[in-house]
């Protein structure tokens, strides 16, 4: 029945994996042999699949979910979750990049010896054969298959090159220059017969886009606005995801926690690979001319530059904020189930608290070779518009600098667009590292440091700060968008407030009055009166000035009218790892999300006795010298506050509590009689990376149930190029097929491929 004739047409129209849904796989030798019939010179067999979705002898649901793998690994869309029975979303870990260093000397050559100059640009000489004739109009008229394929075919021409041309990467990322751009446009012009400019290519920056605007216009379909405009609401928000990076190695909230709760600290000598001078005058007294310790991120320069589509020369002009931020951001996404791909053009915004610190040359002595990358890569305003930027939100990106206070104040902002409208998600956060040794030159000299690199917060012997840096990302959204798409809510941030001390005691002093005003305006917002509160992680930077002043606001505020036996506990972060800046304020909020979790209260490190400039008996206020269980056990409602003060003078207070109990569903299911794991990565060495993760990972969590794990493995995780399944019925045969593939042994129960371009 002209079978052979069906299987080429398929072919001519690019069609490169078949699915047969037959009893016995009959008809999948047979597309092998019609498709070398059918243009043997032309078509590579192994370009093309034949998948059976049945096969004799084999189980029906061993054979259906072995096809679906091999359908996975080829780059078709599979729903897994009817497969894995919708499994509940477990903690897994994030994507294994594969970073490299990039630290900019300002003394030495922008471009290490081991670095790869950026690709020149290609030559600028019109393309070397005619553009096709014009195809008869109806043929695009209404047709996006065949826009698509017209828009690549002259992408190709335009770069020279008859490969194949992914339409979701960017013209910029496929080497465009701007004469190339022109070229494109004039001639779809010429093809299309519409008035198409550079500026459409421009706002339309990935093959796949310019198709859709091209059909748009050919159809007269117009776009009055991209979505409905919300009405602002007010209503809490939900924290639906978290990641971090912070001294001591630690790289996501579960060991930020593990650190708190074993009372353990990171601080850390001076980094030796930054180009600091050891020698240098920091006037800290009683350190013998040492340099002083702090609280620094291994591998401060290190990123996966590839990943995001980032070339060497312009990842060594990034600052390395922007490169933290990006990873974290993706790995928060990540953490709160969602696919970082599938929010391309979502009203999603980016909220930052970072300052500058001093990366790289200044503009007009950067060399040549950072041409047009310097600025783009140092600007504070770039940190957030990054993210959004290679990421492809369009929600609000605002950087916002009030110093330390900086991460609490995103947070705040996000959560006023969210109820406003602006955006439907977002992330907000914080980011600190220090490129230059000036915070710690700057303070000395004014005897603000620490002499031991600790900071005692709220100690009798506190002798001032300590210097640290770190990353910090929630994913927040509003509480009832949160329910209603099911995601798995954190914590809950129920108010928060920002204000400023105005004309005080000095430019940069703490003032204790705006300290009040700021908490009983977070708690105003909130709804709760100060009793409702159970704890505050305070801004406590272990200053002989700051300490007292916040102290006594609290005492002010929260200590009054406090049941017996039930004071405010108070607490610092930054006693485990030191001061992060502009990364502080996030890190307590994570760490308080994960107290709720944890139902404990970690001590306060370095602290000999509470401070004595301070009345703590009859205060109301007790500091955690030592952890405390923390339940709610009266059916309570457990709260904490986080507190930021900035040298600015802008002071933050958030307020979070526990996340509300949800009804879970409960679904009647067997076991499974074939459960898949699929995991993927950017490269072969990520995808291995991440097989290797996940079997260490599971191996060490006998909780898990292999359909949650699985399940949690295909809800809101990006697939990406190089791919793998594994199947098997018992845990020990899921990991030793993940274990298999990171040997590359042949397993019988592993599917590994990459995805066909241009099918």
């Amino acid at each position: 029945v002209r079978f052979a004739d069906g299987v080429a047409a398929m072919r001519e129209q690019g069609v490169t994996t078949f699915l047969e849904i037959g009893p016995d796989a009959t008809l999948t030798p047979m597309i092998k042999e019609s498709v070398r019939a059918s243009a043997p010179d032309a078509d590579d067999p192994r370009d093309v699949a034949a998948v059976p979705l049945c096969r004799r002898g084999m189980d029906e649901a061993h054979s259906s979910v072995r096809a679906l793998a091999q359908l996975w690994v080829r780059g078709v869309e599979v729903d897994w979750g009817p497969v894995l029975g919708h499994g509940r979303q477990v903690d897994l870990p994030t994507y294994p990049f594969q970073r490299r260093r990039f630290w900019l000397d300002v003394e030495a050559s922008p471009a290490s010896p081991e670095e790869p100059p950026d690709e020149l640009p290609r030559e600028l000489s019109s393309p070397s054969r005619d553009l096709p004739g014009e195809p008869p109009r109806e043929l695009l008229y209404g047709s996006a298959g065949a826009l698509l394929d017209l828009v690549c075919e002259h992408v190709g021409i335009v770069m020279r090159d008859p490969g194949p041309v992914d339409p979701a990467l960017t013209f910029r990322a496929l080497g465009f220059d701007s004469l190339m751009t022109e070229e494109l446009a004039e001639a779809l012009t010429a093809r299309t017969g519409l008035s198409l400019g550079a500026a459409a290519v421009f706002d339309h920056p990935t093959p796949g886009e310019l198709a859709g605007h091209l059909l748009d216009e050919l159809t007269g379909t117009e776009h009055a606005s991209d979505g409905p405009v919300r009405p602002a609401v007010d209503e809490p928000l939900a924290i639906v995801g978290m990641a971090c990076r912070y001294p001591g190695g630690i790289s996501s909230p579960d060991e930020l926690w593990r650190l708190v709760a074993d009372g353990e600290e990171a601080v850390a000598a001076w980094p030796a690979d930054r180009g600091w001078d050891p020698d240098l005058d920091y006037g800290t007294s009683g350190t013998a001319g040492r340099p002083p310790a702090g609280g620094f991120l291994g591998g401060a320069g290190d990123f996966d530059a590839d990943f995001f589509g980032v070339s060497p020369r312009e990842a060594l002009a990034m600052d390395p904020q922007q490169r933290l931020l990006l990873e974290t951001s993706w790995e928060a996404l990540e953490q709160a189930g969602l696919d970082p791909h599938g929010l391309r053009g979502s009203a999603t915004g980016v909220y930052v608290g970072a300052t500058t610190h001093d990366y790289g040359p200044r503009a007009h002595r950067a060399p040549d070779s950072l041409t047009g990358h310097l600025l783009t890569g140092g600007t504070p305003s770039i940190i957030s518009g990054r993210v959004a930027y290679t990421l492809g939100f369009e929600g609000p990106a605002v950087t916002v600098d009030t110093a330390c206070s900086s991460s609490l104040v995103a947070l705040h902002l996000a959560g006023q667009a969210l109820r406003s409208g602006d955006c439907d998600l977002a992330l907000a956060g914080g980011v600190t590292v220090m490129a230059s040794p000036g915070m710690f030159v700057e303070f000395g000299r004014q005897q603000g440091l620490a002499a031991d690199g600790r900071c005692k917060a709220f100690s009798g012997d506190a002798d001032g700060t300590a210097w640290a840096e770190g990353v910090g990302v929630l994913v927040v959204e509003r509480l009832s968008d949160a329910r209603r798409n099911g995601h798995r809510i954190l914590a809950v941030v129920r108010g928060s407030a920002v204000n400023q001390d105005g004309a005080s005691n000095g430019l940069t002093a703490p003032n204790g009055r705006a300290q009040q005003r700021v908490i009983r305006a977070a708690l105003a917002g909130a709804g709760l009166r100060a009793a409702d509160v159970d704890v505050v992680e305070a801004h406590g930077t272990g200053t002989r000035l700051g300490d007292p002043i916040e102290a006594r606001a609290l005492i002010g505020t929260y200590g009054r009218g406090r049941e017996a036996g039930r004071p405010l506990r108070l607490g610092s972060l930054k006693s485990n790892i030191g001061h992060a800046q502009a990364a502080a304020g996030v890190g307590g909020v994570i760490k308080m999300v994960q107290a709720l979790r944890h139902g404990v209260l970690p001590a306060t490190l370095h602290v000999n006795e509470p401070t004595p400039r301070v009345e703590w008996a009859s205060s109301g206020v007790e500091l955690l010298t030592r952890s405390r269980e923390w339940t709610a056990g009266d059916g309570r409602v457990r709260r904490a506050a986080v507190s930021s003060f900035g040298i600015s003078g802008t002071n933050a207070h958030v307020i979070i509590e526990e996340a509300p109990v949800a009804a879970v569903a409960v679904r009647a299911r067997g076991e499974l009689p074939l459960v898949p794991w699929v995991v993927s990565g950017h490269s072969r060495t990520a995808l291995e990376a991440q097989a290797e993760r996940l079997a260490t990972f599971v191996t060490s969590r006998s909780d898990l149930s292999s359909v949650d794990v699985g399940s949690s493995l295909v809800t809101g995780r990006a697939a990406h190029e190089h791919r793998a399944v594994a199947m098997s019925a018992s845990r020990d045969g899921l990991v030793g097929g993940l274990r298999g593939l990171v040997g590359g042994a042949v397993v019988s129960g592993v599917v590994s491929g990459s995805v066909v371009s241009g099918g």
